[in-house]
Parts: C-alpha cells; sequence; structure tokens
C-alpha cells in the first residue's frame, strides 16, 4: 500500500502521536526476533550484495544500485541487479531494468539460483536487509543526511524498519545528499559498530542542458523523499511556482496527469518529475513533461571502489 510519510516521523523528539502508537510496533519487534534466529543461507557460487535501509522512505538505495553495479561491471565482473517483486514498485524494477542487467523475483533466493545458473560473479539486491533468510557477503545500509533516523522509533511509531541498535550487522553506510549534522550522524554510527565504513554521496543533476533557468516549472513527484527533489532544483536555481506530491510508487491515472496539465497552463509554467516517475508514464502522457536526470556522486569514490574489489577478492 502506498503512503504518504506522517511528518512526525521525522521530528527531533517522539510527540504524542508517537507515544500513542509505540505499542503498536511490538508485532515489529517480535517479527525481527524471529526474523534474526531463523536459518540463513550462504552462497559460495556467488558474491551476494545487499543495498537497503533501516529508515523507512527514500534514502538512495537505487541509484546506489545502479553505481554499484557500474562499478563492478568496469572490473570485469559478471554482474547483476535484483529486486524481489512488488506489485507496487513497478517504477523502481522498471527503472533497474533500464539502467542496468537485472533480475526480478518474488523469492530472493530465486533471484540468486537464476543468477548462477547465469554464470553471474556478482548480484545486487536493491532492498533486503530485512530478507534474513540470505547470509549477504556484504551489507550496506543508505540513510538521507537531513532526516537521518527521524524521532527514532520503530514503525509505525517512527520511521525505522529495525533499531538503529542493528547496525552492529553491518558492513557499510552511505549518508546521501545535504542538512544534517554529519560529524554527530558519524559519531553515533562509529559507537554502534566501530569497524562500520561510512561514505557520503550526493546528486548530480546530468541533463541540466535540458533545462530553462528563465522558465517557471510546475514539478511532482511520488518517491519516498521529495523534499530532496525540489531542493537539487532550487540549488541550481530553477524557478520551482509549484510541487504537486503523491504517496510514494503512486501509480498514475489518466486524471491525475490531465490535473498537473490544466495547473501548469494556469501557471505558464513547464513540467518537471523524476525520472523513476517518468517511466511510469505512458507515451501520451509524456508528450508534454520532461524529467530530471541525476547520477548519484560518492565522496571518496576511490577509496569505495577499493573497498568493493578488496569484498570482491
Amino acid at each position: 500500500m502506498n503512503f504518504k510519510k506522517p511528518a512526525f516521523w521525522d521530528l527531533k523528539k517522539s510527540n504524542i502521536f508517537s507515544y500513542l502508537l509505540l505499542p503498536f510496533t511490538i508485532p515489529v519487534i517480535i517479527n525481527n526476533f524471529f526474523l534474526s534466529i531463523q536459518k540463513k543461507y550462504k552462497f559460495s557460487e556467488i558474491k551476494t550484495i545487499c543495498i537497503g535501509n533501516i529508515y523507512l522512505g527514500g534514502t538512495g538505495k537505487t541509484p546506489l544500485t545502479i553505481k554499484l553495479f557500474n562499478i563492478i561491471k568496469k572490473m570485469g565482473v559478471n554482474v547483476v541487479t535484483s529486486k524481489k517483486f512488488y506489485l507496487n514498485q513497478i517504477d523502481e524494477q522498471n527503472l533497474l531494468k533500464a539502467k542496468t542487467k537485472t533480475i526480478i523475483s518474488k523469492r530472493r533466493l530465486d533471484a540468486i539460483n537464476q543468477a548462477v545458473n547465469n554464470s553471474n560473479q556478482v548480484i545486487i539486491f536493491d532492498d533486503g536487509l530485512q530478507e534474513k533468510k540470505i547470509d549477504y557477503d556484504l551489507k550496506i545500509v543508505c540513510f538521507k543526511k537531513k532526516n537521518w533516523i527521524g524521532n527514532g522509533q520503530l514503525i509505525p511509531s517512527g520511521p525505522l524498519r529495525e533499531k538503529i541498535e542493528n547496525l552492529k550487522n553491518y558492513d557499510i553506510v552511505f549518508l546521501n545528499g545535504k542538512g544534517g549534522n554529519t560529524e554527530n550522524i558519524k559519531e553515533i554510527i562509529y559507537r554502534l559498530n566501530s569497524k562500520i565504513q561510512i561514505f557520503e554521496s550526493n546528486y548530480e543533476i546530468q541533463n541540466f542542458n535540458e533545462l530553462d533557468l528563465n522558465s517557471n516549472y510546475l514539478i511532482f513527484s511520488g518517491i519516498g523523499d521529495p523534499l530532496s527533489f525540489r531542493e537539487i532544483l532550487l540549488e541550481n536555481n530553477i524557478n520551482v511556482v509549484k510541487e504537486i506530491i503523491f504517496p510514494d510508487h503512486h501509480r498514475y491515472k489518466k486524471k491525475d496527469i490531465e490535473n498537473v496539465l490544466q495547473e501548469s497552463k494556469k501557471l505558464n509554467a513547464k513540467i518537471l518529475t523524476t525520472e523513476k516517475d517518468f517511466i511510469k508514464l505512458s507515451d501520451d502522457d509524456a508528450k508534454n513533461i520532461n524529467f530530471l536526470k541525476i547520477e548519484l556522486k560518492i565522496v571518496k569514490e576511490e577509496q569505495f571502489i577499493n573497498l568493493i574489489n578488496d569484498k570482491l577478492n
């Protein structure tokens, strides 16, 4: 089910709504416990990497998956990406298909077996850290600096899928975007896991020459972190006159796009969306809509490449 993230999740402290929902976090705690003690599968025929999150919402998993795919491919390694099939996540599945060689499967174990049968040497999962059946060779957790862990509570009281203390079980943390107290965040992470590797990343616009700094833009998106979309435009002096936000993974209907087009005419504004949203539009709906093409840039990328190379060898 698609939903809009409650605003109180990202408050620095828990509020009354968060406290009222605390009893409903008990099933999450119980479920996480039983997942942690179930039998785990390790694969000697292939290296398994998972890029996921413990914060529910947009943290940059898919762009990092695409980035890592290209890094490993350049090493001359036969690599494939994978995503578990969910009907409401067709957008991310199609984006991976367009940008990488990918396997979409209802079971991640089946995806691994398929990758092995196809002679792949590495499989990168976009999401799946909560899939405790698989003992991944490398586990990468993504956060947005600005949001970090929000109010620090488990869902539905807060945005966390599992406790922040579980960072002790992971190998690499990526802090994406701007904002937030980066040094304080790093201090907390190292306190929980002194051996974990931390990298920072941000987005760069790849089709900036297609945008008009003299025009007004109406923007719309249905992503986990719509604020990041707006911010990158404002940082690059794009004049955003209106923003329409849909729930994450929203499946656009004809009426949705008609409303966007009508609003843009009223404002005499061009229309801009994300690549993840654009890929869901029909050819007819996409005629008068442009998308922002971005690429994830890794700070200290060479250091990250060396680390991946060591892990694969």
